[in-house]
Parts: C-alpha cells; sequence; structure tokens
C-alpha cells in the first residue's frame, strides 16, 4: 500500500523576481567583430612588405621609411643586458616595472624638468604604445573628444574610432613651422576635451616647442578643459634636439604636473627599439594603479633583465655622451637632407629641430607629374585610401628604389590637400644623399609616374 504523506504547508507566496531581459542584436556578418574594423594602425609597417615586395626583385631600396636610430645600442647598456641575463633575471616581475627602474625614471625626469616624482606614480611598459592606447581606454567614453595634432603619430588617431570617441584634429601648418599656435588649439578646446596629445619634438616633422610656447598652450588647456581633461606628452624624441635646443616637458609648466601623463622610453634616446622598454609619468598614484591593472590584463609584465639594462641607462655617465654622438650625426643628416631637397625646384623642405625626420613639401612634385590628376581620375573605392603625395610615395618605391612614408599615414584627418613625404634620416649619409638624388630625377620623370599608374599596380598602403 502507498501511504500518503501529508501535504506540507503552504507557504505565503513569494514575490515573483522580474525576468531578465535578453537584448537581441544583430546576427554576426563575418569572422571578426566589427569594433576591430574601426580601429586604424600605423601605415608605415604596412610598408615593410611593399619594400620586401620590390627588393625580391634584386635590388636594393634605400630605407628612409624606418623610424629607428641606425646607431647600435651603446656598449655599457648592452653589457648590462647581459649581466641580468646571466643573473637569470628572466622571470615574471611587478607589472607596473621593477622598483629600481622606476625609481630611476622618477629621478632622471625629475632631476631634468624641476618636478617632484613619486616612483609610485610611474608605471613601465613594454615600449611606448601601449600608454597611448590605456589613455584612450582609461580616460575617454564615447563621445569624448579627442584633440591630437595631424599630422602626428597615427596611433593618437587610430584608436578614436575603436573607442567611438570624436577625433579633433589639430591641423599643423607649414607656414608655422608646424608648431601648435594659439590660433588653432584655442578652438578646439571645450567641456567635452577629454584628451590632448601632443608631441614634441614630433614625429613626423621634427617641430619642437620652446618654453613660451608651451606656457601658451597650457594657459588655454587649463582655461577651456575641466579638470578630469588630461595631456599626454609623448616626449618619445625628448633627447634628439638640435641647434642648442633645450627640451621643454609642458609637464614642468605651473598648474600642468597634475593634469599631463608624460610618456617617453628606450627606443629612440638610446637607439633601442627592440628592447621595448618604455614608461608613463601619470599626475597622481591612482591613476598609475589602473595602468598596472590595465597592463595585468594585457601583457603581465616585460622582461626584468631588459628593464636593468634600462636602469643602466638613465643612471650611467657614458650614456650623456653616447647620445650626444648621436645626436651629432643627426644634425649633419638633417643638413644634409633639407639642402639636398631644397635644392630642386619641385621640394619645399622646412628646417626640422629635432628627432630625426625631414618632413618635405612635394606639391611642385605632385604638380609636374601629373599625380593631382591622376588621383583624380581613380576609382573612388581607391581614391579615398590613398593621396597624390602616396601615389609619389609608391612610385618613389617601385620605380627609383626609395622608401618613403606619405602625408596621410600621419593623421587621415585633415591631411586633405596637404602634399608632403616624411624621410627618416637613420641612415648612412651616402644612402641619403643617393636618396635625394633619385627623389630628384623622379620628380621630373612625368612619363614615368604615368606609366607606373596605369601598371596596374596597388596604389595603396593597405
Amino acid at each position: 500500500m502507498i501511504q500518503v504523506l501529508p501535504s506540507a504547508p503552504r507557504l505565503a507566496p513569494e514575490r515573483a523576481e522580474p525576468k531578465l531581459k535578453i537584448p537581441v542584436f544583430p546576427a554576426r556578418s563575418g569572422l571578426f567583430t566589427e569594433r576591430v574594423g574601426r580601429m586604424g594602425t600605423e601605415e608605415a609597417f604596412n610598408l615593410g612588405a611593399r619594400v620586401s615586395e620590390v627588393e625580391s626583385l634584386g635590388e636594393r631600396v634605400i630605407r628612409c621609411n624606418i623610424g629607428q636610430p641606425d646607431y647600435p645600442l651603446p656598449g655599457h647598456i648592452a653589457d648590462a643586458l647581459k649581466r641580468a641575463v646571466d643573473r637569470g633575471l628572466t622571470t615574471y616581475c611587478a607589472p607596473e616595472g621593477i622598483p629600481e627602474l622606476r625609481r630611476a625614471v622618477a629621478e632622471s625626469l625629475g632631476e631634468r624638468h624641476g618636478l617632484d616624482i613619486d616612483p609610485d606614480r610611474v608605471v613601465v611598459f613594454p615600449g611606448h604604445r601601449p600608454a597611448i592606447g590605456f589613455a584612450h581606454l582609461a580616460y575617454v567614453e564615447a563621445g569624448d573628444e579627442v584633440v591630437y595634432p595631424s599630422p602626428g603619430y597615427p596611433l593618437y588617431e587610430s584608436f578614436i574610432p575603436f573607442y567611438r570617441s570624436v577625433p579633433v584634429p589639430a591641423v599643423l601648418r607649414e607656414e608655422d613651422g608646424f608648431g601648435l599656435t594659439r590660433a588653432v588649439f584655442e578652438p578646439l578646446l571645450n567641456e567635452r576635451t577629454a584628451l590632448v596629445f601632443l608631441n614634441y619634438p614630433s614625429n613626423p616633422t621634427g617641430s619642437v616647442a620652446t618654453r613660451a610656447q608651451l606656457e601658451e598652450l597650457a594657459g588655454l588647456f587649463l582655461e577651456r578643459t575641466g579638470p578630469h581633461a588630461r595631456v599626454f606628452s609623448d616626449e618619445a624624441y625628448e633627447a634628439i634636439n638640435f641647434d642648442g635646443h633645450e627640451h621643454v616637458s609642458i609637464a614642468s609648466l605651473p598648474g600642468m604636473e597634475s593634469r599631463t601623463i608624460l610618456s617617453s622610453g628606450c627606443s629612440k634616446t638610446f637607439a633601442w627599439t627592440g628592447g621595448r622598454v618604455g614608461w608613463a609619468v601619470y599626475p597622481t598614484v591612482r591613476e598609475a594603479q589602473v595602468a598596472r591593472r590595465l597592463s595585468i590584463n594585457h601583457f603581465a609584465s616585460i622582461p626584468p633583465y631588459n628593464q636593468w639594462a634600462a636602469v643602466e641607462a638613465l643612471t650611467s655617465p657614458l650614456s650623456a655622451p653616447a647620445i650626444q654622438e648621436m645626436v651629432k650625426g643627426f644634425q649633419r643628416r638633417r643638413d644634409l637632407v633639407v639642402g639636398g631637397l631644397n635644392a630642386v625646384p619641385e621640394f619645399r623642405c622646412h628646417t626640422p629641430r629635432g628627432a630625426f625626420y625631414a618632413f618635405p613639401n612635394v606639391s611642385g612634385a605632385l604638380e609636374r607629374l601629373g599625380a593631382l590628376r591622376a588621383h583624380a581620375r581613380l576609382p573612388e573605392e581607391v581614391r579615398t585610401h590613398t593621396s597624390p603625395a602616396t601615389l609619389f610615395q609608391l612610385f618613389l618605391l617601385h620605380a627609383y628604389r626609395v622608401a618613403t612614408v606619405d602625408r596621410r599615414s600621419f593623421s587621415v584627418h585633415g591631411s586633405e590637400g596637404q602634399h608632403y613625404l616624411r624621410i627618416s634620416t637613420a641612415t648612412s649619409e651616402a644612402d641619403l644623399e643617393e636618396a635625394v638624388r633619385r627623389m630628384a630625377a623622379a620628380a621630373g620623370d612625368e612619363a614615368g609616374f604615368q606609366r607606373f599608374v596605369a601598371s596596374g599596380a596597388k596604389l595603396t598602403l593597405s
């Protein structure tokens, strides 16, 4: 017999929990997410494959496109690197960087700029780039405005569509020496400004800023933006200044240390691009802690042996003479290239005061070659991804074996109607002389240019 158990007492009905509303999104249209298509990149790296393609035909290309010093890593830094490896310093380490390097950065920058920097405000990165991307991620909401120089280092602009922020290019003019003037800067700032990028000495123009110019920019920033807006001061080329110019950081000006992210590293100053040691000094310890957390999520830490070599680079008395010798060499090359370009009627090149680039105006060459008309005749799907200067850049590469970088690669917004190429002087004087000679010949080769455009060659970089 089945025993019937007594019913459990009825309980008062509980309040029903609301059902979760599951959002409905459109079905995916392909392998990759939509957001990955919104991110730009640095086209100079895309050019490398084109250079290799040309070199595979058996002729050497003069590489004036590479943004890295061709000087060797100073011996005392290389020796410190080897010692660190021999000591077994090859493990994980603090995500924010080893204490010794953060202290060396704080003391070096503090002494140079008259700042009292807490090492806990310093975060070490694998090169200079992560600090740029993390600044977009940490400080900019969708719809916020990001002000940046155009022409300027391309990563400032490339993250903007990814985070759905608003690009506000500060279009620099040749007649101003590619400096950021009050007339250009003031109208761009408002309560929606979240982040402002500055870069001195500049890539690609080689322009620098005096203390007086930076004081004017700082005053405008403090006057017109909210307390949470930040300046990202890219000082990667801080040590490479010509004609006796002294580098000034905007972080050293009154009221700006608490609003500025000061970023630099070993790549340019110590001719060590492969070491991937960069750093940023944040306005507060709290902001540095956020950057530390982002570092953990993206790369955990960078090799401690490289960091110990960076300590040597920043603290050794042998570093200053090595840097001075390199800067003297770059200044000689600058004079050679600028003088050679200005001797060609189709070119006009201002004299850069820092970094290791020349940025000639090639409008005369484009006019003579018919590049403006050739660009206008291209199909729209090609025309919108190239420029007249890009056509000339590719003609120089394929027909004259000289690799340069076009204006459009240094911020698309604001590049319309600006006809420039960037020439890296990080190659030998003999190669630079030959490169200028070939560029002069290419500027007069209208028939060759027209044949190249009609040849079916790819006329875009990406």
